[in-house]
């Protein structure tokens, strides 16, 4: 064991850092394209041949099965890892071409896991933004709709939540992470709707924090709500890795297909249809 854990530790000292060759960059623009991009674990392709770009300012939404590849897209996109073919571009420039804090400078990333480390709600909200002012905090979480929740709490922003977020509920969990990246201010956000319920005040809540936080960003989202998907500027259709469809909800429920049925269920599931 010793000597596997001794090779081991040889194999990592001589790894190459991710970022090695890369700069610091900022872009002009904040469009993203994926093109031609292929990639697997192992040997289980993931994605096939996926093309397509977000335009500046456009919300992109990528509907499909689980297990699609909508979630790698985005991974790709935050550069948790390489293509192993075609390339990612953000604002024209590959993403490789940059370090990786340059990079994710410039995305901010909500996910429906939402993790909270055992430490002040304003430490929290922080996180990915130290040098915030405790004014700017409070700004972000009041557009977040979180600030009232929190001054209910015994110490206000000082109030020192349980690991993992288990003081909170599932809704408020979910706006301090939507005001962490209202503080960031990332032009590109990249957004994992929630696919759990929660109770129609915090819904409502969490809606308008994210109208807050994408406002006049470039919007990729793994997007699961009806409406989210209505008013995308573009859906991407994902089937087994590839892109099987894309356009706007209108155009798709014209063509029928994979997309219409995804929506019949939707609709079922939400218990009311799209115009």
């Amino acid at each position: 064991v010793t000597d596997s854990v001794l090779d081991r530790l040889e194999e990592l000292e001589h790894t190459d850092f991710i970022d090695k060759d890369g700069r610091e960059i900022t872009p002009e623009r904040f469009d993203v394209t994926l093109s031609h991009v292929s990639f697997g674990y192992g040997q289980r392709e993931v994605l096939h041949d996926v093309t397509f770009t977000a335009p500046q300012g456009s919300t992109t939404a990528i509907v499909g099965p689980s297990g699609s590849g909508k979630s790698t897209i985005c991974n790709l996109v935050a550069r948790f890892y390489d293509t192993d073919s075609g390339t990612v571009s953000v604002g024209g420039h590959d993403v490789r071409e940059f370090t990786c804090e340059s990079l994710l400078r410039n995305i901010s990333m909500v996910f429906q896991n939402v993790y909270l480390f055992q430490d002040s709600v304003e430490k929290n909200i922080k996180f990915g933004c130290p040098d915030a002012t405790h004014e700017q905090v409070v700004a972000a979480a009041k557009a977040a709709c979180c600030h009232d929740f929190i001054m209910s709490l015994p110490d206000g922003y000082d109030t020192v939540i349980g690991e993992g977020g288990s003081t909170l509920s599932g809704g408020e969990k979910q706006r301090i992470s939507i005001a962490r990246a209202i503080l960031k201010d990332a032009p590109i956000v990249i957004l994992d709707e929630a696919t759990a319920s929660v109770d129609p005040e915090n819904e409502h809540l969490i809606q308008q924090a994210l109208s807050a936080l994408t406002k006049g960003k470039t919007i990729l989202t793994i997007a699961h709500r009806l409406a989210t998907i209505q008013h995308a500027d573009q859906i991407l259709v994902v089937e087994d890795g590839r892109i099987v469809q894309r356009g706007t909800h209108a155009e798709l429920m014209t063509q029928g297909g994979l997309y219409r049925r995804f929506i019949e269920i939707r609709e079922q599931a939400e218990g009311w249809r799209l115009a």
